[in-house]
């Protein structure tokens, strides 16, 4: 779970730092494809409380009116128990804040500097991340809290503003709604509820927190809401009791604030059955793990997102056109000896005088491994599937001797998940190659001086690796393909001698659909297609080396020399002194290029190790 959050945070943050967030970009831009978790509440609901309830510190500006200005964009990582909590803001780089009171300060400086010292809001967000081994990774947003009238100092129109930013984040399909409600008020009046039901009707996204639960008066209790029946969502309320103003001003430790939380629930009459899902902390561990089972099912649509996106900023990279290499006598020998210098220590690293050549090789050796282990045989070949292929394929006549269109159509069935983990080797070596191609240009000496030579080699060698992975990709695919495309025939015609052994192995009509023959199906499918992994698993290495690492060692850089060749002598100059205008947009955008394959390959880096 943390390693998928976390990577999702780290996303984010490069978004952010890449100016990736809330541009002016034609296509949605990664930020909003990400699953965010979004804090909506009305002003004094008791948001500041529950976000520090979840991180465990205290650092949020408390006041009266409207306190939360701009949108917080809080980042939270676990780290190791034992650990110094610290806190660290996008806009002052890589300082750390190990004080929480400091960041209360900074949070209230930094929102002045944006809207002054007064009661104006803006939609500039701050991004604030938090590093501590007491939370789960996660990433929420806060937002001003709804109000129904604007106080002095105010303008009219400040309720629809805030409104309106709610409701640009709230609206995204991939946000999380945090409903925040306080329990001393009826939930149909709640400003969260009201927004939550429009734009979340069927309550799928919406998370609702019950907050101030002590503070009800007595004689009442928020069990209709609680249990779902004042106001149902698809997932369960989780209620929880807030640091009161006096435990505040007390700076009441929040070990302590949890502990009297729990305490409160536990020996609650109406609550103590609901006690083992209330309280901060177990809203922090549900939002955590619905958070990875949300980003899970997003995956696909993530990954298109960014592969289209790729594709938009490498046509952006084509327009602002690269540098060409020119062919002119002793500029041209030296270029070539530059890229003579780098191929040399890229061979090294695949051929072991440096390091990195070898996770290749575990590549082959325990990730396609355990991949083809993890693929769901079982699920397919399961009695009731089984079942349903085979009297689907009989139709109306039901089969006579062996139901070979079934057995066809569940090997074909099984045989096609092998094709994900055949793509994954292609592409998780792949990876490894365009790492070695970075490392190599960077242990190149004598390149430093040429950041434009540096890069063309990058792209020119991440291109020829493109082209190696297509051809590894449909290979492996062939492979597979082939394997569905003509079965083993002696495999199967062993079959009825070896049943003969414990009896004939045709069945009557009575006992075709029953346990035992479905049963024996299952087990010649499976057999059949470990038969046919083991070979898969021995052969898909042999072509992800041939149509990629030896194509790699041999030629990479090939078509880069054949089109140098073909250059004039004054477009030589590009190569080693480039407009810094130009080689600063050219930057930005390849900085945006980078980030979106690093998000792609890391997604795949994750979900291959899980």
């Amino acid at each position: 779970m943390e390693g998928v959050i976390g990577l999702v945070n780290k996303i984010q943050r490069a978004c952010t730092l890449l100016g990736d967030y809330g541009d002016d970009r034609t296509l949605p831009t990664l930020w909003d494809a990400l699953p965010t978790i979004v804090v909506l509440g009305g002003q004094s609901s008791g948001k500041s409380s529950v976000l520090e309830s979840i991180v465990g510190r205290d650092f949020l500006p408390r006041g009266s009116g409207i306190v939360t200005r701009r949108p917080l964009v809080l980042q939270l990582y676990k780290i190791e128990p034992g650990q110094q909590d610290y806190a660290q803001f996008l806009h002052t780089g890589n300082k750390k804040f190990l004080d929480f009171a400091m960041v209360r300060s900074e949070i209230q400086q930094e929102t002045d500097r944006v809207t002054g010292k007064t009661k104006q809001i803006s939609p500039l967000p701050i991004n604030l991340s938090i590093y501590s081994p007491n939370v789960v990774n996660l990433t929420l947003v806060d937002l001003p809290g709804l109000t129904k009238v604007a106080v002095e100092g105010q303008p009219e129109s400040i309720v629809q503003e805030i409104e309106d930013m709610v409701r640009s984040y709230v609206e995204k399909p991939n946000c999380i709604l945090l409903a925040i409600t306080p329990a001393n008020q009826d939930v149909a009046t709640s400003d969260a509820i009201k927004i939550a039901r429009e734009v979340d009707p069927a309550g799928e996204r919406t998370i609702g927190v019950l907050t101030k639960l002590d503070l009800m008066d007595k004689g009442t209790n928020a069990l209709d809401v609680l249990e779902g029946r004042s106001y149902r969502l698809q997932h369960p309320w989780v209620g929880l009791v807030n640091r009161s103003q006096a435990d505040i001003n007390k700076n009441l430790d929040m070990v302590v604030a949890r502990r009297k939380e729990r305490e409160f629930f536990a020996t609650s009459p109406e609550y103590g059955h609901l006690a083992n899902r209330m309280g901060s902390e177990y809203l922090a561990k549900l939002l955590s793990k619905h958070l990875e089972s949300v980003i899970k099912a997003r995956v696909p649509a993530i990954l298109s997102l960014i592969n289209t996106s790729i594709d938009e900023l490498e046509a952006e990279m084509s327009y602002l056109g690269r540098p060409v290499a020119i062919d002119a006598s002793a500029q041209l020998y030296a270029i070539l000896e530059l890229c003579r210098a780098f191929d040399r220590i890229f061979k090294e690293h695949l051929e072991g005088g440096r390091p990195g050549g070898d996770r290749i090789y575990g590549v082959f050796d325990y990730q396609l491994p355990a991949a083809l282990r993890k693929l769901p045989l079982d699920r397919h070949l399961a009695m009731q599937n089984v079942r349903k292929v085979v009297s689907e394929a009989d139709g109306y006549q039901p089969h006579l001797i062996a139901p070979e269109q079934g057995y066809r159509r569940l090997i074909d069935g099984a045989l096609n998940y092998f094709r994900g983990p055949a793509e994954a080797s292609v592409d998780a070596v792949h990876f490894i190659l365009k790492e070695l191609v970075k490392k190599s240009i960077g242990e190149t000496q004598e390149l430093r001086r040429y950041p434009t030579l540096q890069a063309e080699i990058a792209s020119a060698a991440i291109e020829a690796l493109e082209r190696f992975r297509s051809d590894s990709k449909k290979t492996v695919l062939r492979m597979v393909e082939m394997e569905s495309s003509y079965l083993t025939v002696d495999f199967f015609r062993k079959l009825p001698q070896d049943a003969d052994k414990g009896g004939s192995p045709i069945s009557s009509s009575a006992d075709r659909y029953t346990e035992g023959h479905l049963r024996r199906i299952g087990s010649n499918i499976s057999s059949y297609v470990g038969m046919v992994s083991d070979t898969l698993r021995n052969t898909i290495p042999k072509a992800v080396v041939y149509c990629q690492v030896r194509e790699a060692k041999r030629c990479l850089l090939d078509h880069f020399y054949t089109q140098l060749g073909k250059k004039e002598g004054h477009r030589l100059s590009q190569l080693l002194d480039e407009d810094p205008v130009l080689m600063e947009r050219r930057q930005k955008c390849s900085r945006r290029l980078e980030l979106y394959k690093s998000a792609r390959d890391e997604i795949d880096s994750t979900l291959w190790g899980k």
